[in-house]
């Protein structure tokens, strides 16, 4: 048990990156072990013994006869449950390892049914709901939002993504059908861009807090912030491009054999499973696209923050390091 916690001097240090996370491969491997669907189906009991496992490693005190294996997979539940920044457990639809399973279920039905109107605003509503769980679980912590700013940035996201996908909708009615297939994504990356930066507007207005390489603190850029939520921007819009833009030209093709006509009542589950495939790569794969410790020079900060860091520690620091966000 971990009151019987003995003082262990470890060879590692339980919260280094496993792999390499200057390389989006070393990224992709790190978040092909954090998105890992599976951890959803664990206890909570299970989560809070791999924290205080993983809290403890921390102190120095691990339960006697503990391998590093362990440890591991202690740190990848800790990683997959719980915020980086301020270790609270996150909910159970934002946190990345749901991606695969809600993401497909959610763009299986954008792709399939987008022919109608109604259709096209359940879904959309669907999809930003979804989207503003995730992107208030992800955002920095240390940048408090209202309610009132939540609902504000949900209500211009879902507008965003209803404008784009209604207008669309009406100018490809005479368009070749795979541009109409096309118009879930357009709608999609058209509210990623507004709902995240609007979600996470406080980090924008107050800035986030900047540490050295050795996390010192040394100030809040509003520069950093903008730079984080934008990469995070091109990573959801990237997660979503190869299933929506790849999958609607095979279902074009699909659909015109004799087979596939019979069988109408099975596309929606197909669209779900192959929408699946494709998540349960590009999720990692997006999320790997950029640094999660990101980084800015000390030259592209605000003038006034980077003449306080000059004035305390002279040349010695050369760039600053924030958490991004998810």
């Amino acid at each position: 048990t971990y009151a019987k916690m003995a003082a262990v001097s470890l060879d590692f240090n339980i919260d280094a990156p496993r792999w390499d996370q200057s390389t989006f491969v070393g990224r992709l491997k790190h978040f092909l072990n954090i998105t890992d669907p599976r951890t959803l189906l664990l206890p909570e009991e299970e989560l809070d013994r791999a924290k205080a496992l993983v809290e403890g490693c921390r102190a120095g005190l691990v339960p006697p006869g503990s391998s590093q294996e362990q440890l591991l997979y202690a740190k990848k539940l800790y990683d997959s449950a719980f915020h980086p920044d301020s270790g609270e457990k996150m909910n159970f639809i934002g946190r990345m390892s749901f991606q695969v399973p809600g993401g497909m279920a959610i763009t299986g039905g954008m792709l399939q049914f987008y022919r109608t109107v109604p259709a096209v605003v359940f879904w959309q509503w669907v999809n930003q709901s979804f989207n503003a769980f995730v992107n208030y679980t992800n955002r920095n912590a240390a940048s408090p939002i209202s309610l009132r700013q939540i609902g504000v940035a949900y209500v211009t996201a879902t507008g965003a993504a209803l404008a784009t996908a209604v207008g669309l909708n009406f100018y490809t009615k005479r368009a070749p059908p795979l541009l109409a297939r096309w118009v879930p994504f357009a709608a999609v990356a058209a509210a990623n861009c507004v709902n995240i930066p609007m979600m996470r507007q406080q980090e924008i207005i107050n800035g986030i807090t900047v540490t050295d390489e050795n996390n010192n603190e040394l100030g809040r850029s509003r520069r950093a912030a903008v730079k984080g939520i934008a990469q995070v921007a091109v990573s959801r819009i990237t997660m979503a491009a190869p299933g929506m833009i790849i999958l609607p030209i095979i279902m074009e093709r699909l659909e015109k054999f004799t087979f596939m006509q019979r069988i109408r009542v099975l596309h929606g589950p197909l669209q779900v499973l192959l929408c699946g495939g494709f998540l349960l790569f590009m999720v990692p794969a997006a999320c790997a696209l950029f640094p999660q410790r990101c980084s800015l020079a000390l030259a592209d900060l605000e003038v006034e923050l980077r003449d306080s860091i000059m004035a305390k520690h002279g040349d010695k620091v050369q760039y600053v390091y924030f958490n991004k966000g998810l």
